[in-house]
C-alpha cells in the first residue's frame, strides 16, 4: 500500500529587479506569461500545490509549496530578508541572462539565506533564454558560479516556459528528499 506524506515547504525567489521572478511564479502557477513589467512591492506569497511520487519508496508525496516573491529593489533587501528567508526550505536565485551583473548580485541574496536560513536546496536561474540574440552570460561563467555554491542551475524561460516547471519540480524533490 503505497504511503502518503503531507508536506508544506517555504520558496523563496531572489535576485535584482527585473530578472523575472514575478513571471516565473505566474508561468509556474497559472501558466500564463504577461510581458508588462510591475515592481512587486514587498514580498507576495503564492500557493501551488504538486503530487511526488516515489515509487521506489511506495511513497507519494502531497507538497504545498508556498512561494515568496519579494521586491529586487535594493534600498528594501536588508528591511525585508531577515523575515523573508526565515523558515525557508528551498530557494530559486534568479538571473537575467541579458544583464550579467545580475548574476553577481546573487552573492549577496545567497549569503543572506545561508545565514538566516541554513543550508537548504538552492538551484541558480538563468532567466530569459529565449532572448538568444542578447544572451551574455553564457554557460560556461554560470557553471562556474554555480559550482562555486555547489548548486545546480537551469536556463529558463517565463515567456515560453521553458524549464520553468522542472525548476520548481527539481526544487520540490530536493526539498523532500529529507523524508524519503
Amino acid at each position: 500500500m503505497t504511503k502518503t506524506a503531507e508536506i508544506i515547504k517555504k520558496v523563496c525567489l531572489v535576485g535584482t529587479g527585473g530578472v523575472g521572478k514575478t513571471s516565473l511564479i505566474k508561468r509556474f502557477i497559472l501558466d500564463i506569461f504577461d510581458d508588462k513589467y510591475l515592481k512587486t512591492l514587498g514580498t507576495k506569497v503564492s500557493k501551488k500545490e504538486l503530487t511526488l511520487d516515489y515509487p521506489e519508496k511506495d511513497l507519494k508525496v502531497n507538497l504545498t509549496m508556498l512561494i515568496w516573491d519579494i521586491m529586487g529593489q535594493e534600498t528594501f533587501r536588508a528591511l525585508l530578508q531577515d523575515s523573508y528567508f526565515y523558515g525557508a526550505g528551498g530557494c530559486l536565485a534568479v538571473c537575467d541572462v541579458t544583464r550579467p551583473e545580475t548574476l553577481n548580485a546573487l552573492d549577496e541574496w545567497v549569503g543572506s539565506l545561508a545565514r538566516i536560513a541554513g543550508d537548504v536546496p538552492l538551484i541558480f536561474l538563468a532567466n530569459k533564454s529565449d532572448l538568444t540574440d542578447s544572451i551574455k552570460v553564457e554557460e560556461d561563467i554560470l557553471k562556474e558560479y554555480a559550482e562555486k555554491h555547489e548548486a545546480p542551475y537551469l536556463y529558463t524561460s517565463a515567456r515560453t516556459g521553458s524549464n520553468v516547471e522542472e525548476a520548481f519540480l527539481k526544487l520540490g524533490k530536493w526539498m523532500t528528499s529529507d523524508i524519503i
